[in-house]
């Protein structure tokens, strides 16, 4: 089971693509730090009474400048089917500390990164991000070595008109850093429309990615690197560079993925948290945890969100295997 939590829509970026850029005058929310730790006891218990791990990935905004992060992450890697993982623009792993408490309880991190220095500055709005995350990828992985941690290093890259042409150097780049996973995903037009059209993959675009994945997969694989990209989820991005429509009938909502959102709703997915999502305070025991894929199926019956006549869920499509 996976359950990926946005804790809060607070973030000290400027990215002109995305709806928690720090510029915009919108009202900002952050999680309960009880209720998170709360429900997930419960999905923690339920994963564990049906003999499955359960990863719990915290998403933002910035998951960093959320207060109750590391306090709350020490005490939730302690339950024996919890690991932990997190998506950051890696600004604050500068610290030896923060350091320390990644390679002590988290089991894996990914780094948003984008392009060389003057792309990835830029698109993000922070001069010197590009060289902290280097920094700090570079301290993980040595760190990591010298104590033999577990943590996995992943790094993930928005691809657009901006970022496609230096995709593979920058593949490269990561695995010398000591990367262990690369992925991708396209971008997406649902959050800031304004700057979509001039940066939006075309056709011709996907075609080129997809005739450079197979050789660099084998080029980083034998670095020790996996590059995630495997033919569904190649074949996803083509269809959205070409304005086919990929419906989804069946995701088997509830069953291995959950999504929480920083007001309390918990979901199926992002997408269709103001269709099917029901509020965390009614989860209250294992057993409303256990009965949530049977709500969401039922709720998918009665009404069916229109997002799923083309879903942008890249989890479904298979943005993490190989």
């Amino acid at each position: 089971m996976i359950l990926l939590w946005r804790i809060t829509t607070h973030c000290n970026f400027s990215c002109g693509f995305c709806a928690y850029d720090r510029r915009l005058p919108i009202a900002r929310h952050a999680a309960d730090p009880d209720e998170v730790e709360r429900v997930i006891g419960l999905v923690a218990d339920a994963a564990r009474m049906r003999g499955e791990p359960l990863l719990v990935s915290w998403l933002g905004g910035e998951p960093m400048l959320w207060r109750p992060l590391f306090g709350l992450s020490a005490r939730l890697a302690r339950h024996a089917a919890v690991a932990l993982s997190m998506t950051s623009n890696g600004t604050r792993m500068d610290n030896l500390e923060v350091r320390r408490h990644l390679l002590d309880h988290f089991a894996e991190v990914t780094f948003s990164l984008d392009g060389p220095a003057s792309v990835h500055d830029g698109l993000r709005g922070a001069p010197g991000a590009y060289d902290r995350v280097r920094s700090a990828i570079v301290a993980l992985a040595s760190e990591r070595a010298r104590e033999g941690a577990r943590l996995k290093l992943r790094a993930n890259i928005v691809l657009m008109q901006a970022t496609l042409p230096s995709f593979a150097d920058l593949c490269r780049t990561l695995a010398d850093w000591g990367i262990d996973d690369i992925t991708f995903n396209q971008l997406g037009g649902r959050d800031r429309p304004d700057f979509f059209p001039a940066q939006a993959l075309r056709p011709d675009d996907s075609r080129r990615l997809s005739d450079t994945i197979p050789a660099l997969k084998d080029e980083l694989g034998a670095r020790g690197v996996r590059l995630c990209a495997s033919p569904d989820y190649l074949a996803r991005i083509d269809a959205s560079t070409r304005g086919h429509p990929l419906a989804v009938h069946d995701c088997g909502p509830g069953e291995q993925f959950l999504f929480v959102d920083e007001l309390g709703r918990i979901g199926p997915c992002s997408f269709t948290l103001d269709d099917h999502g029901v509020a965390i305070d009614q989860l209250r025991t294992v057993a409303d945890v256990d009965s949530l894929a049977a709500r969401f199926r039922q709720s998918r019956q009665r009404h069916r969100a229109a997002v799923c006549d083309d879903c942008p869920s890249t989890q479904f499509f298979g943005k993490f295997a190989a």
